[in-house]
């Protein structure tokens, strides 16, 4: 049977099937940063990933996005949680430190400031304004009424007097995560183009219990849920006021770079 004869009698299930291996291996542009795709299980749940990578924002030099795990939102069940912080004031900042350290004597810190959902359009005027007081502008909301129902947060990275902001996004006040999912960026350390791209910075689902980051020289860092009274200077899985998800914190060793994160056990 001839080539032509072969495509001819491919099925349309089949041209679909060989599109959506073909869009698995998209990598997705953030200008001028990298997105990578690693670890869906589906095809369905690596397109989601796709549109959930395009719609993080990752800022500073060199940046690296990762969505790994996302395990079958295609009819499986996914799990749901109650609104969080009802009464909580939109119009303010809930602040909470991730991870500090020090780096050649040089402290360094990851923040995170989330703003809790707005219902109606005054609670979005306020947060709107309250947002531009901090220099911080919510990314897809052109309008104030853009962000009624969603949760937008900012991740900053300093080191030493330099602050700079290195992931930000808006999200419904419904979404979660489960199971496997992971979205982490990795950056620089240090904010220079020239750095190693040591820290890792990433979010997963409430229940998870540990994310193994691996590095370019073969070692690996394993971090858990942060226990009572574990200091910020501990790597470790938090849970910040307001987040509908935990989020984590890694830092390679000196000479090392990202290579992959993702959440076991």
């Amino acid at each position: 049977m001839s080539a032509d004869r072969e495509n001819q009698d491919m099925s349309n299930s089949d041209i679909a099937l060989l599109l959506a291996d073909a869009a698995d291996e998209v990598e997705i542009g953030i200008a001028p940063y990298e997105a990578v795709i690693r670890g869906g299980r589906r095809r369905r749940a690596r397109r989601w990933a796709v549109a959930a990578a395009t719609a993080l924002v990752l800022a500073g030099s060199s940046a690296t996005l990762a969505v790994a795990g996302l395990p079958g939102r295609d009819g499986g069940q996914v799990a749901t949680q109650p609104p969080l912080l009802a009464d909580a004031d939109p119009s303010r900042a809930l602040r909470t430190t991730l991870a500090t350290g020090t780096d050649q004597g040089t402290k360094w810190r990851v923040l995170i400031d989330v703003w809790s959902a707005p219902h109606d359009e005054k609670q979005a005027e306020a947060q709107r304004a309250a947002m531009a007081s901090r220099g911080q502008t919510p990314p897809d909301a052109h309008t104030a009424s853009d962000l009624i129902g969603k949760i937008t947060y900012f991740v900053y990275r300093d080191y030493g007097d330099r602050a700079t902001k290195v992931m930000e996004n808006t999200v419904p006040e419904s979404d979660t995560m489960a199971g496997t999912d992971l979205i982490s960026g990795s950056v620089p350390l240090q904010p220079d183009d020239k750095a190693d791209i040591r820290l890792v910075i990433g979010y997963i689902a409430k229940t998870a219990e540990r994310v193994n980051c691996t590095w370019t020289n073969g070692t690996a860092t394993v971090v858990e849920k942060a226990g009572p009274g574990s200091g910020t200077d501990v790597q470790a899985i938090r849970s910040p006021e307001g987040s509908p998800y935990n989020w984590f914190v890694c830092l390679a060793p000196r000479g090392a770079e990202y290579k992959t994160a993702e959440v076991i056990g």
